[in-house]
């Protein structure tokens, strides 16, 4: 047991800040950001040496799209004093799924050249992770249904890639993103009323 963890500290630790972050996430706290910053780093260095190219890229945009949802949370609570969910439109969301989509190709183009593990699925993956991260910066209820969908299919491919502490992460990420989409609604109402 003790070799396991030094031999995978790095995604513990990953697993553990990435769970702790989508937890805040979903309380809709603004400590979500810096710690989901530290597993983005932490999960960039473990998806670069299972040779999951498109996942460690994935990383590298999610540092971005952190720093993006810090800044733009941040800015709402001191606009509108406390972090309000915001309705995601037909229009972008049919640009945003179609977005995934071509990232899909592109990226499984690119990850095949450069002969990553599970081209295609990967690069789906990633560019659809980009697409839910987009609309959780933005505040859209709408990311946890797409996290939910993707995470369950990510659980296959951590198994399949003998990443276990990662694929157990994600069954409780499912869970996560259940109570994020339930306490997100919630919000929404109350703030409707």
């Amino acid at each position: 047991m003790m070799h396991y963890f030094l031999a995978h500290w790095v995604e513990l630790a990953g697993w553990s800040t990435t769970l702790i972050g989508i937890w805040l996430t979903t309380r809709r706290s603004l400590w979500c950001w810096p710690i989901t910053l530290a597993a983005d780093v932490l999960y960039l260095v473990v998806f670069y040496r299972a040779a999951l190219l498109s996942d460690a890229l994935l990383q590298a945009f999610f540092v971005i799209f952190t720093l993006y949802g810090w800044w733009n949370w941040q800015r709402g609570v001191h606009e509108e004093g406390e972090v309000k969910i915001r309705a995601l439109e037909r229009r972008e969301a049919l640009l945003a799924i179609c977005a995934g989509a071509v990232g899909s190709v592109l990226l499984g183009i690119i990850a095949r050249r450069l002969h990553a593990a599970l081209p295609y699925l990967d690069a789906t993956l990633t560019s659809y992770s980009l697409v839910a991260s987009w609309w959780g910066a933005r505040r859209h209820i709408a990311n946890w249904w797409l996290w939910i969908v993707v995470d369950l299919i990510y659980i296959g491919e951590y198994l399949y890639k003998d990443l276990r502490a990662t694929a157990l992460l994600y069954a409780v990420l499912v869970v996560l993103a259940v109570m994020g989409l339930r306490d997100w609604r919630r919000a929404a109402v109350s703030a409707a009323a």
